[in-house]
């Protein structure tokens, strides 16, 4: 999942939120030294993304990119998802969208100090550019696929003529969106729990176990 879908299945607390952000930029050995919040939600993110990757709609939407572009089609889908996301926004969040990507952009302003270099270099173009308001617009998501293929070091083409695949079969995407999506809010939340348990009970000396 991209950016705004980690965000929004987060936006209990600010922490959550920058840890759903983490989840890209932090190595697995190096969780342990977030506050808990923020070490939950990087797991999680990575629970989701699996949870994506194996979920069969997803399975049966990058089968529809072309055999050289499948490789590169979980990018587009992913951003395409935030774009269906910000279209449907209403049927998942009661906070306006605006509304939670604003608070988002400054709870990643307050814990500026402690976010990793890679993410601190680009949170200025992060918030200027409005990364994730652009989401709302499918210009937006084509622009997007082109900046994350400038990053390739090659087959940057076969990224942005995935955009070619998307559109023709954006509608058949669309609908196994709809059925993935609110499984995928039940997975997270009910993982969220689980993990939420385990911290809690890690806290517990082990006098009171016995």
């Amino acid at each position: 999942m991209n950016y705004l879908a980690h965000i929004t299945l987060a936006r209990h607390s600010d922490r959550a939120m920058v840890g759903a952000m983490l989840g890209d930029f932090v190595k697995a050995n190096d969780v342990d030294n977030y506050p808990p919040e923020i070490a939950r939600e990087i797991t999680l993110h990575r629970l989701i993304d699996s949870y994506t990757d194996s979920h069969p709609a997803v399975v049966a939407s990058r089968e529809l990119f072309g055999a050289g572009r499948r490789r590169y089609a979980g990018i587009v889908l992913d951003v395409f998802y935030d774009y269906l996301l910000s279209r449907d926004w209403a049927l998942y969040c009661a906070v306006p969208r605006e509304a939670l990507i604003a608070r988002f952009y400054g709870a990643l302003t307050r814990h500026e100090a402690t976010l990793p270099a890679r993410l601190r270099e680009m949170l200025p173009y992060l918030i200027e550019q409005d990364w994730l308001g652009g989401y709302a617009s499918f210009e937006g998501v084509a622009h997007t696929v082109a900046r994350v293929s400038r990053r390739l070091s090659r087959n940057g083409h076969l990224l942005r003529e995935g955009i070619d695949d998307l559109i023709v079969h954006r509608d058949t995407i669309a609908r196994g969106f709809d059925r993935f999506f609110p499984e995928l809010v039940a997975f997270a939340t009910a993982r969220r729990a689980e993990l939420a348990a385990v911290d809690k009970l890690s806290t517990y000396p082990l006098t009171s176990l016995s």
